[in-house]
């Protein structure tokens, strides 16, 4: 049972039950926005194959592309942490903003003045109706937590990261953190 309500800047983390989801198996995701008449947000950890300049020739930057979610996949979204930077972006919390200007995005690291632990690209969102993320969390679906790290979340992710909140969510998850990921391994 979760015992915190989700918040913009909170993170979802993938009950260890969803194992046939693709999408949110092993997921972290970051709230971007949530309301009353739904919510969004962007998974952290499931990097694509994809780089910024599979889709932007001029940039040379290794910047990873992210799995944001299901939802609008042919369209790039990206979290910062560089909003007097970034014009038009939108606070979800502690530092961590959303959206802006992506022409100056595109700018700002063609010129070196941002970095990869500056802004992190998505292929997606991930996104519930009114009333849909709430009826997950009483399905037991996802833990809703505080983001502890603030927004040096932003940057290159580890697939080892939902592994690293579950362990500290405490003894009941500490199991499933080592269970491998197709149970039929075990």
């Amino acid at each position: 049972m979760n015992l915190i309500l989700p918040t913009k800047g909170h993170l979802l983390v993938a009950e260890p039950s969803i194992l046939n989801d693709p999408s949110f198996n092993r997921s972290v995701i970051l709230l971007a926005d949530h309301t009353v008449k739904g919510s969004l947000g962007f998974i952290l950890n499931k990097p694509t194959e994809f780089f910024l300049g599979d889709f932007i020739p001029e940039i040379t930057d290794q910047f990873p592309i992210y799995n944001g979610g299901p939802v609008e996949t042919d369209n790039l979204y990206f979290i910062h942490s560089v909003p007097h930077l970034i014009e038009g972006s939108e606070e979800i919390a502690c530092g961590i903003y959303w959206g802006g200007d992506f022409d100056k995005v595109v700018d700002l690291i063609k010129t070196g003045k941002v970095s990869i632990n500056d802004v992190q690209f998505f292929l997606g969102y991930s996104g519930w109706d009114e009333q849909q993320l709430e009826q997950e969390l009483e399905d037991q679906t996802w833990v809703v937590v505080e983001n502890q790290q603030g927004d040096k979340i932003i940057g290159p992710c580890c697939s080892s990261l939902w592994r690293e909140v579950l362990l500290e969510l405490g003894e009941s998850y500490a199991v499933w953190s080592n269970a491998p990921e197709n149970p039929h391994y075990n």
